[in-house]
Formats: C-alpha cells, sequence, structure tokens
C-alpha cells in the first residue's frame, strides 16, 4: 500500500507593495504529512519548511484576498520542482516503510 500525502500551508509572507501589486506573496511556510494503514495499525511522518517564490506575472497575479490554500499548494510545487516534491514524498514513504517493516531494533537483551 502506499501513503497519502497531505500538503499544508501554515503562513504566507508577502510584499506589502511590489511593482503596483499589493500583498504579493513571496515565500510559503508548508508542511507535508504522510498517512499509511497497515495490519491494522497507522503510520505517519511528516516534513515542513519555506519556500520562496518568484515575483507574479502582473497578467495573471491573484489578489491576496483571493488566494487559497489549493493555489498555495499548487505554487508550492511548482516552485519545489517535480523531481523535489517526487524526492519529498519518496522520503516520507521510505520512513513510513521502515516504522511498518523495520531493519534494525534497540534495548537490552536482559
Amino acid at each position: 500500500m502506499a501513503a497519502t500525502f497531505t500538503y499544508s500551508i501554515l503562513q504566507t509572507d508577502f510584499v506589502l507593495s511590489e511593482d503596483g501589486l499589493t500583498n504579493v506573496i513571496n515565500n510559503l511556510h508548508w508542511r507535508c504529512d504522510a498517512a499509511e494503514s497497515s495490519g491494522g495499525k497507522d503510520y505517519a511522518a511528516g516534513a515542513y519548511g519555506t519556500q520562496g517564490l518568484a515575483a507574479p506575472d502582473p497578467s495573471s497575479f491573484t489578489a491576496y484576498d483571493s488566494v487559497s490554500e489549493a493555489n498555495c499548494i499548487a505554487w508550492l510545487k511548482a516552485a519545489m520542482g517535480a523531481d523535489a516534491v517526487t524526492a519529498l514524498e519518496a522520503g516520507l514513504q521510505a520512513n513510513i516503510d521502515l516504522q511498518i517493516t523495520p531493519t534494525t531494533g534497540e534495548g537490552v537483551p536482559w
């Protein structure tokens, strides 16, 4: 089975005025949570970070009050690039796989 990945935007940073535009989002604080059920148990892994955004094209600028979390997630993934998104999700999946099927242990033998 494969994990389900859920992205969320925790905060946006924005410039109050840039090239005649107001409240221009230039940085996203994000989180990605992975979850999977296996053998009647639930497993989870997560990552968080920040991602800078390029200056927007004025012809397709979305006003701050009209920006949705879905917009920000799409911008995040585009700014990260497909390879980085794939690597992030693969790393979280690997974390969950190790939880499901550990390769090491700890403790004392007595």
